[in-house]
């Protein structure tokens, strides 16, 4: 073999062995849709998919399953950590490369990875035996004394303060995704150019005004990018918001009230599924976080396009 055709064959070797190992990802991801398609195909032959999606009620001795009580919790509850983690997030991530001295950088730097790499099961822990008792004794209380008077969102304060509650799941839920948020968010606000921000500061700018004109906007994209993957991971979290929601199948209409998550009843329930349509109906909740894992992505890659297009 000449020299030539070995190099060729090489090239041609590596471009194969590229291609096989991206299709792995393109597989598994066709191979666990098909799965849960072909395990929930009873329930979605019974209950179809408009009248599981807004049946509330979940009942495992009658067989009569909806989904609209687990889709409301996880709805709500990564909305209200989404919207405790965003300010707090880039407020961090603005302190430590604006405003943070060097000799703190590091630490803080650290004391973030420390965050992200805690174990679900810990924040749940914490949650449970720590937060609650905060969240019900003083928290709650105070928040049903105060915005609890207002006319129409006192209604969200309304009922007893327990702990175990969607308030307290989603600040749990907050607290283990800032450290994604603030990490990327971070990480984008270093790579402005320098010469942006002393260009700024040299026609009179302030730090506020450079931070507001200059970083946030030429940040956006990754910071959209950081919010995005936390919000999946505030989707699919698990055990953390199972020790603190209370696993209650009901539309909510208070934070102070217990409710479900789609994640939260797959993990509770799989082991109790004692018939083919309860099993079934517990892989139509999954290929419904499936593909609300999916859309989000998909919307969030398409904002991004269109907000980057000229």
């Amino acid at each position: 073999m000449s020299k030539q055709n070995l190099t060729d064959y090489k090239d041609t070797l590596f471009r194969v062995i590229t291609f096989g190992a991206a299709m792995v990802v393109l597989v598994v991801i066709v191979g666990i849709f098909v799965s849960l398609v072909e395990q929930s195909l009873p329930a979605i032959r019974k209950f179809g998919f408009f009248h599981f999606i807004t049946t509330p009620i979940w009942d495992p001795v009658h067989e009569v399953f909806g989904a609209a009580s687990s889709l409301y919790g996880t709805i709500v509850t990564t909305v209200l950590a989404m919207a405790i983690a965003i300010p707090v997030s880039i407020g961090i991530a603005i302190f430590m490369t604006e405003l943070c001295p060097n000799f703190l950088k590091g630490a803080m730097g650290t004391a973030i990875e420390l965050l992200a790499a805690i174990p679900s099961i810990i924040y749940g822990m914490w949650g449970l035996f720590t937060l609650a008792p905060i969240m019900g004794n003083t928290v709650e209380p105070f928040l049903q004394h105060t915005i609890g008077k207002i006319p129409y969102l006192g209604s969200l304060f309304s009922g007893t303060p327990l702990g175990i509650d969607i308030l307290t799941a989603s600040t749990v839920l907050s607290i283990m995704i800032i450290p994604f948020m603030a990490s990327i968010a971070r990480d984008t606000f270093m790579l402005t150019p320098q010469v942006l921000r002393e260009s700024a500061y040299g026609i009179g700018a302030t730090r506020w005004e450079v931070i507001r004109n200059v970083v946030l906007p030429y940040s956006k994209g990754g910071v959209f990018g950081g919010m995005v993957i936390a919000m999946g991971r505030a989707l699919g979290e698990t055990m953390a918001v199972a020790f603190v929601l209370g696993n209650k199948h009901q539309i909510a209409h208070s934070l102070l009230d217990a409710s479900a998550t789609i994640t939260v009843t797959l993990a509770n329930e799989f082991t109790e599924a004692d018939s083919n349509m309860y099993m079934a109906s517990l892989f139509y909740l999954a290929l419904i976080l499936f593909v609300m894992s999916f859309l989000t992505l998909a919307a969030a890659k398409f904002i991004l396009k269109e907000r980057s297009a000229p």
